[in-house]
Order: structure tokens, then C-alpha cells, then sequence
């Protein structure tokens, strides 16, 4: 049992702190001679830079045969590579502001905060090319510029974090250079409150815990992240959740974040047993619990697709103001779709518990 939504993954298209990719398989000609990868790759990829091969093997991101090698490997033929590079920038000049309706929960001189509709991709890249939340802010902000943080590249103007393309909720942009800086301090020292409700399959067994392990790329599977608690590989990585509802093979929990990492909550939460209900990339569009019957399969069906997403809102977002040094705290409404969808969860727990009583 499948849905369609977001089941075709070009890039991973929406990250949180990390980065942007692209990915590129290449197979080494019969004839090749040995040389170094590093090498071999600056004169096979056009427009790609020395350094930016280097900074891709000295994180992992490049691999012979599946494993993960470094700039001394000598390729050979028949080789299978495979490359994953940070994006190259879009122009800003080049992007169109596009009048796309924005949920503003907060404004002034130096942040604004918006509440993202799901299906929304942050910025543009790969496949995203128009239609996206930074699309959007050009518009709202006329022709004010607004800042781009050191390191990353220009299409992504205000940024200081990002949530999934299928993931609604709080988001802060920075309005000017001196916010940028101060927030992305907050970030980086982890202390930017943040937490998300979510749906998962499964009885969570503790009413509470903390999830710790390393996020960072699948070795086998370059689409997706990969929980590694060995703590070996990947980026460190700390959710901590509490149970808020239960409904025999779905659980309502709420995840609080220490860190930012890629698909974070969804792979972590997949790490200990525990899918997000309906999220297609991690294998929670199908029954994962649950019973045979042909009346729970419908439900099932159903629900996908009240819900054609995974069901996962960023629903507070606390943070120091770059100016003032006052608290901000923001809290939105969990969306119609999930509201909806955990209504029908607890009729369903409801019934289901009165009949063994």
C-alpha cells in the first residue's frame, strides 16, 4: 500500500542545516588507466572545482563499489562511482519573485516568521526551480535585499534553517546581516527552542526519551539519511520525544530538537522502530502495524489520503530577538490534514477499546 505523493526524489530536496547536494554515477571506462579519483574526477566533471572534489571525499560523499574512499584511491576499470557534490548556486539576480501566499505569524525590522504550508520547497534547486519559499520572500520584500549566510550560495537569501518540502510549520527568516549572524549563532550553539508534533506507527514503549544517533548519508542509498549510532559516521544528532497520545498502532509524540540535522525526527524516529505514519521516503506509506482486516486496510487508504504527506509539523519555535535580547516564542495550530487525521486515529482507538472493556 503506496501513495504518490513525493515518491520521486531528483535531489534530496528539502535538508535542514546541513547542505544541498547533487549526485552524479559514473563507471570507469575498461581502458582506464590508475590514477588517483581525486584526479580523475577534476578532469572528468566540467565546471566542478579541485576543492569542491576534495571537501565532497573528505566528508564522505564520494564512493568506489559502494564504499567510501579517500583522495589517494587509485580508480580502476569498471569502477562504479558514485559522486555527491554540493549544488552550484543559482544567480539571485536571477531569480523571479513569484506572488505566493505567505502565513506570517510575526514581523519587524529584523525577522519574520512564517507558518509553511506543506508541499512548499524552501528554496530553489535541482527540479525546484521557481515556486519556492525564497520565491516567495523576494516578493513579500520587494526590492529590499535581504542577507545570505557565509558559505552558502546566493539563492538562498534570508535562510538560517529549513524544514522538509511535506513537513508544515515555524520558520524564521533573517531580515538583515546583523539578525543572520545572531541567529545562526543560536543555531549553531543549539539553543533555538524547537519542537515538532508527530504521528508515528507503532506503541512507543517509554512515555519519554532521547534518540542519539549520528545523521548523516546512507552509504548504500545516497537519497536518504541514515541513522549511525556507533557515533563513527555521520553528524551528531539528539532528538528528545514524550508520548502525548496513544492509539494502539499509532502513537502522537512531540520531538524536541537539540540539533538540526537532515530528515532528523524522520530518521530517527524510523532508528528505534517507529516510522512517521505516510512518509513515502522512509518506508511509512505502507502498514507497518495493525491488523489483516479489510476494514483496517480502507481506513488505512483513507488516511493516506487525508494525509498525502508524512505527518510531521514544526509546531513551536523559540529564539532570542537579534536586537531587543528579549525571548520569542511562536506556536502554531497542528494543520487541518493532521488534525483530521488524528481524530480519526482516536475514534479508531476509541472503538477499538470499548469493545474490550
Amino acid at each position: 500500500m503506496t501513495n504518490n505523493m513525493s515518491t520521486e526524489y531528483p535531489e534530496l530536496d528539502e535538508q535542514q542545516n546541513d547542505d544541498w547536494f547533487e549526485q552524479k554515477n559514473i563507471v570507469v571506462d575498461p581502458g582506464q588507466s590508475p590514477v588517483r579519483i581525486d584526479k580523475f574526477l577534476f578532469e572528468k566533471l566540467e565546471k566542478t572545482s579541485r576543492n569542491r572534489i576534495q571537501n565532497a571525499i573528505e566528508t564522505g560523499n564520494i564512493l568506489a563499489n559502494n564504499l567510501v574512499v579517500k583522495s589517494n584511491y587509485k580508480i580502476k576499470p569498471g569502477d562504479q562511482l558514485s559522486v555527491v557534490l554540493p549544488s552550484n548556486p543559482l544567480n539571485l539576480p536571477d531569480l523571479t519573485p513569484e506572488n505566493i501566499p505567505l502565513d506570517i505569524v510575526y514581523e519587524d525590522e529584523e525577522v519574520l516568521v512564517i507558518n509553511k504550508q506543506p508541499g512548499l520547497v524552501v528554496h530553489p534547486g535541482v527540479g525546484n526551480q521557481s515556486g519556492t519559499l525564497v520565491h516567495a520572500i523576494l516578493y513579500h520584500f520587494k526590492h529590499n535585499s535581504l542577507p545570505v549566510l557565509k558559505g552558502n550560495p546566493t539563492d538562498r537569501p534570508g535562510l538560517v534553517h529549513r524544514i522538509d518540502k511535506d513537513t508544515s510549520g515555524l520558520m524564521v527568516i533573517a531580515k538583515t546581516e546583523h539578525a543572520m549572524t545572531h541567529l545562526a549563532k543560536q543555531f549553531y550553539n543549539h539553543s533555538i527552542e524547537r519542537t515538532y508534533t508527530a504521528l508515528v506507527w507503532g506503541d512507543v514503549e517509554n512515555d519519554k526519551g532521547t534518540v542519539r544517533a549520528n545523521v548523516g548519508r546512507h552509504e548504500k542509498d545516497r537519497m536518504l539519511m541514515y541513522a549511525f549510532e556507533d557515533g563513527s559516521k555521520g553528524k551528531e544528532a539528539i532528538t528528545h520525544y514524550h508520548v502525548l497520545e496513544r492509539f494502539y498502532y499509532v502513537t502522537l509524540i512531540e520531538c524536541k530538537l537539540e540539533t538540526g540535522r537532515t530528515h532528523q525526527i524522520r530518521v530517527h524516529m524510523k532508528h528505534i522502530g517507529h516510522t512517521l505514519f505516510n512518509d513515502a521516503r522512509y518506508g511509512g506509506n505502507k502498514i507497518l502495524k495493525g491488523t489483516f482486516y479489510h476494514k483496517y486496510k480502507v481506513m488505512i487508504d483513507n488516511l493516506f489520503s487525508i494525509l498525502p504527506r508524512q505527518a510531521l509539523h514544526a509546531k513551536s519555535l523559540g529564539f532570542i530577538h537579534p536586537i531587543s535580547g528579549k525571548n520569542m516564542y511562536f506556536e502554531s495550530s497542528i494543520p487541518e490534514d493532521i488534525e483530521t487525521c488524528i481524530q480519526k486515529w482516536r475514534s479508531y482507538f476509541e472503538a477499538k477499546k470499548s469493545l474490550l472493556e
